[in-house]
């Protein structure tokens, strides 16, 4: 509990399932519309304020400074010879409080601080603040720091992954095993022994990290670009070294996040620090750079995969054992099986992660951390064990589809695995898919690829809170926040069916830790956690609604501004009298999620054009099938999916951060550099839902989608080339000098 006030709190534990909820009995008819999304015409007019764009009185512009080496001590800053420049108001360098490492997401301890000591190439060491950003700018790229150079550095990941480390157990354990894995390996009749690699990511999100802080009687307010202000107030406060309740932050609208706006990062506590000193508002944003640089990566991944199966296709054997990086005493890694221990059966498992400490920038929570690289590794093996055994591919899948989870021994709240690769099966056509190598248009090799899709589903504490006002109209505020997934549409759907209000009396109020606290938006459990408290504090309004009208609430029936019972029809308006109703809702985790194992499934196919004469790989069309329990608004689902595929056609082929291996500098750290897919890599994208509903995951029985759409879909590219070319390709991305030597000759 959060510790609100018992009557107004509607607050539900989930120790039991909740098969009946409002939403099925609604009569609005709003919910899982594809409503346009209700804060798009503000983002489309430039109205929708970012955290970079509140205009402040007398506000300083700083920026930030990195390091120009990349392990070093600072031995002195020049701050004298930049504070002499016309406009520069000051250089701010707290070595002891500015943050080393952005804060990972969720966490409510304060971030790694203290930059006497550089750890990686780019850190932020100082601010310059000054007048304008022009000058501020200028200033910044003048400062000259003197280093010492330390001689422990390690830079380059093959001269040191033999130093590897067993990862320490976290969201999963970092090493496991089941049954008897050499033994059965060595005995199954069909086996692989493979390896895939992926390099760093980078998030690249549209909107840079930034951040306004204003001081007032000793209390921050902080205006931010932060995918879970709840946490990140907490870690902001622990940092700064002031109370919790002295720091509020903001953030109304997200300009992208993927992951990298979790916890917060350097820019928001060196403008907090600075503001203080100055005792005016400074703003800090992030140059882009300095974003790649300075926030968090998708540690590069090195997996060895070993299969071993019987002639049927059953799995006896499964090995996932992962090699990824971070930088020293970082106690996070990448998950990369955390799929593999639920997508299939095998009671011979060993799912193992290993850590190489590396002065390489932060390594973090990127979009569907573990799923989406480690699928590369799970689902290509799966395709190249279907050729060793001669099976089809979904055959496969569907033969090792487990009846419960095989480790945990419990049962699936729901699974739609073999479901959706049979739905995927008949959209995209898969029965006209060829042997590899065999399909030819001209100087085009043209082949299709499948792969299963997971993505772990969480519930997280959050609180909502409902008014229902006198003019009938109603307000539902949270900390939750909006990255660009549809946050505030679908919590005005959700309050809108259950009060029986057009979507357009429903106003939200989001992103603003003086609201009720929520988890935020991140694990994709947004949706369903702050989802799940509307729906809670909306249905006490309702109960309050029918007393007022004197019938039990089952009894009421909400449509249109109208409540209708007992053989009347009556305006809210007239039921909530002069001071409105209000309610809030909390949800937490409970027993349900220990007696079954949680998750969305689906199925991604891709159809690849492969040219023998440049090697050039082209997505000719991509198809997803999703089974996410109730889509809540098949619209902003429908988006959240798509930008999952097109986020894997980037893992697939052309996504890559390089590491100078003598400094561990970002080479290609701006979006000139790192190579996102661009409109034209990206085909015409189907996505299909199934129709489900998880009674065992919250009472709105929707599950998490964001992610899922990412998890896989990159394997289907990849084992569509293999189709088309018969060109096994294990190191990402799928880049044509990978491909041009093997391909047939004209």
């Amino acid at each position: 509990m959060f510790g609100f006030g018992k009557d107004d709190t509607n607050a539900l534990t989930m120790n039991q399932p909740h098969p009946d909820s409002l939403l099925d009995t609604g009569v609005q008819g709003v919910i899982s519309k594809p409503l346009d999304r209700v804060d798009g015409p503000k983002k489309v007019t430039g109205t929708a304020t970012y955290a970079a764009e509140y205009a402040i009185e007398n506000i300083a512009h700083g920026v930030l400074v990195s390091a120009t080496q990349g392990h070093a001590k600072i031995k002195s800053i020049d701050a004298d010879a930049v504070k002499a420049i016309p406009g520069v108001i000051d250089v701010i360098t707290d070595y002891d409080t500015f943050i080393r490492n952005s804060q990972q997401g969720g966490e409510t301890s304060a971030p790694t601080q203290g930059v006497r000591t550089i750890d990686y190439f780019g850190e932020i060491i100082a601010i310059v603040v000054a007048e304008s950003f022009e000058v501020a700018r200028d200033a910044a790229k003048r400062l000259k720091v003197d280093y010492e150079p330390l001689d422990d550095a390690a830079f380059d990941y093959e001269a040191n992954k033999d130093k590897a480390e067993p990862a320490p157990d976290g969201l999963i354990k970092g090493h496991y095993d089941q049954g008897d894995f050499d033994k059965a390996f060595e005995n199954a009749p069909v086996k692989i022994d493979v390896t895939y690699t992926t390099p760093s990511q980078n998030s690249a999100a549209m909107e840079p990290h930034a951040s306004i802080a204003v001081w007032d009687d000793g209390a921050l307010t902080l205006y931010g670009a932060y995918q879970m202000p709840t946490s990140d107030a907490q870690q902001l406060a622990k940092a700064l070294g002031v109370a919790q309740s002295k720091v509020r932050i903001i953030s109304r609208y997200i300009g992208g996040g993927f992951g990298s706006k979790l916890g917060i990062a350097p820019e928001s506590v060196a403008a907090a620090i600075a503001a203080k000193q100055l005792g005016r508002p400074v703003k800090a944003v992030m140059l882009r750079q300095q974003v790649f640089d300075a926030t968090v990566r998708r540690s590069n991944t090195e997996q060895r995969m070993r299969l071993g199966a019987e002639a049927g296709g059953r799995i006896v054997a499964l090995g996932h054992e992962s090699i990824t990086s971070n930088l020293p005493d970082e106690d996070f890694f990448e998950p990369v099986g955390i799929g593999t221990h639920f997508l299939y059966g095998g009671e011979n498992r060993r799912i193992n992660h290993d850590v190489v400490r590396l002065n390489w920038t932060l390594s973090g929570s990127m979009r569907a951390p573990g799923e989406a690289v480690g699928m590369v590794g799970m689902e290509c093996a799966m395709d190249e064990l279907a050729e060793a055994i001669g099976m089809d591919p979904i055959a496969l899948r569907k033969v090792n589809d487990p009846q419960q989870d095989p480790e945990l021994k419990v049962p699936y709240s729901s699974r739609n695995l073999t479901r959706s690769l049979e739905e995927g099966a008949k959209h995209f056509g898969w029965d006209q898919r060829q042997a590899p190598g065999q399909r030819r248009e001209g100087d085009w090799l043209i082949g299709m690829g499948v792969a299963a899709a997971c993505r772990s589903n969480q519930l997280q504490q959050s609180a909502a809170k409902v008014e229902l006002h006198p003019d009938g109209s109603a307000t539902v505020s949270s900390a939750m926040t909006d990255i660009g997934t549809g946050s505030y549409t679908i919590m005005a759907q959700i309050a809108a069916e259950i009060l029986g209000l057009p979507i357009e009396k429903v106003t939200m109020s989001l992103g603003d830790t003086n609201d009720p606290p929520a988890a935020g938006s991140g694990g994709s459990w947004g949706a369903a956690s702050a989802g799940s408290a509307v729906y809670l504090a909306a249905e006490r309004v309702r109960e309050k609604l029918a007393k007022a009208m004197g019938v039990k609430a089952e009894d009421l029936t909400l449509k249109d501004g109208m409540a209708i019972g007992d053989n009347r029809s009556v305006p809210l308006a007239e039921l909530v009298g002069k001071d409105g109703l209000s309610a809030i809702g909390e949800i937490k985790p409970g027993q349900q999620e220990k007696q079954f194992n949680q998750a969305s499934y689906g199925a991604h196919f891709a159809e690849v054009g492969v040219n023998v004469v440049t090697g050039e790989v082209r997505v000719r069309r991509m198809l997803g099938v999703f089974a996410a329990g109730r889509v809540l608004n098949a619209k902003t689902a429908r988006s959240q999916c798509l930008g999952g595929m097109t986020f894997g056609i980037g893992t697939a082929l052309t996504e890559e951060l390089i590491h100078d291996p003598r400094t561990g500098k970002l080479v290609n750290h701006d979006l000139a550099e790192y190579h996102v897919p661009v409109n034209a890599d990206v085909p015409q994208l189907e996505v299909h839902f199934l129709d489900e509903r998880d009674i065992h995951a919250n009472p709105i029985h929707a599950k998490g989608i964001g992610e899922l759409g990412i998890s896989g879909a990159a394997p289907a590219v990849v084992n569509a080339i293999y189709n088309a070319t018969g060109v096994r390709v294990r190191e990402m991305p799928v880049t044509l000098d990978k491909l041009l030597d093997h391909l047939p000759a004209l």
